[in-house]
């Protein structure tokens, strides 16, 4: 006999990049904290295996939403439940892929699908429930950045670049909801265990000092650690945070600085 689940109590999780890595893990915590959690990527079996597993572990409703969010279908699909379900109170903005490869030699067709992914889909999917989430004051939306989005880094260059955007734009964003009851996190993970490894080439986190790899179970806690806290910004393996509010104050400073009507001295013609 089919049992009907009322709404969770939280309501709804939307998750992205859920059939592996963190955004799997998130699915898992979520759903242990009392969400129901609607898990969205690209590979269908996955899903079901992972929302037949929660179902089964926690009293929640683990629905299933097959979609490829680096094209313009697949995310008009999350935008449009995220717009018309009620019950939809967190997204988090996690799928993405990286290319460990110098430009020259990423392929053509990985470029504006790197970029439509890491990039156009999470900026609108957090319109989508910056907007959803004002009209009925409330929800949270979680963007999943990088470490690797502060400076340049050999061999990454197109996905440093998409994780700084996921920087800036969070910022940003977050700045546009103050005030409106809508909370967003920007998460800055390290170097995490995950698939997408092995999606951005293959190996090359066995190439890195296992001091520095995060489990992905111990950054999703992490992660949910800091939105306990009501921290704007998480960044699960930054020991010292003077760092990362020295590098703030300091790109503040420098984009005041940017602007002047008068060349600097240094740019002045000898006549």
């Amino acid at each position: 006999m089919s049992v009907t689940r009322p709404t969770a109590p939280f309501g709804t999780a939307i998750v992205t990049g859920a059939s592996s890595g963190i955004g799997k893990v998130y699915a898992d915590r979520l759903a242990q904290r009392g969400y129901d959690v609607l898990l969205v990527a690209r590979r269908e079996d996955r899903l079901r295996a992972i929302a037949a597993d929660l179902q089964e572990r926690f009293a929640i409703q683990a629905d299933v939403l097959v979609a490829d969010l680096s094209i313009a279908a697949g995310v008009a699909a999350v935008a449009d439940r995220i717009a018309d379900d009620p019950a939809v109170s967190m997204l988090i903005n996690n799928a993405g892929f990286s290319a460990l490869r110098p430009l020259a030699e990423t392929p053509d067709e990985v470029i504006p699908r790197m970029i439509a992914l890491n990039v156009t889909a999470l900026t609108t999917l957090s319109k989508a429930a910056l907007v959803a989430f004002t009209a009925k004051g409330a929800g949270t939306i979680v963007n999943v950045g990088s470490g690797a989005g502060f400076a340049p880094y050999p061999g990454i260059p197109v996905y440093g670049a998409t994780k700084a955007y996921v920087y800036l734009f969070t910022r940003s964003l977050q700045n546009e909801a103050e005030g409106t009851h809508v909370r967003v996190q920007l998460l800055l993970p390290g170097a995490v265990v995950s698939e997408g490894w092995d999606v951005a080439g293959g190996g090359a986190l066995e190439r890195l000092p296992e001091a520095i790899v995060m489990t992905t179970e111990d950054c999703v806690d992490a992660a949910l650690n800091g939105l306990d806290r009501q921290e704007a910004v998480t960044a699960p393996s930054l020991h010292d945070e003077a760092l990362f509010h020295d590098y703030e104050a300091g790109s503040a400073a420098l984009l005041q600085g940017m602007f002047d009507a008068k060349p600097a001295d240094r740019y002045r013609l000898i006549r």
